[in-house]
């Protein structure tokens, strides 16, 4: 008989805040909450919260030159 196998702890790993939210932004966050008020079993408000968080990326694309026609003068 064989005993299951243990799964082994992920290596202790520092990673900086600026490269978690890169990671994060890059794929996209949904954040989701509710939030209810009740008094006495009575809920009385209800607040849904959804929230998508993506990075956008700007490229920014250069004018096109400027067409002159030449004609006869």
């Amino acid at each position: 008989m064989t005993s299951p196998v243990q799964p082994q702890p992920l290596p202790g790993r520092q990673v900086a805040l600026v490269d978690l939210l890169d990671r994060l932004l890059s794929g996209g966050v949904v954040l989701t909450g509710d939030i209810v008020l009740s008094i006495a079993g009575i809920d009385l408000v209800r607040i849904s919260l959804r929230a998508l968080i993506v990075s956008v990326s700007t490229e920014v694309v250069p004018p096109p030159p400027p067409h002159h026609e030449t004609g006869p003068a």
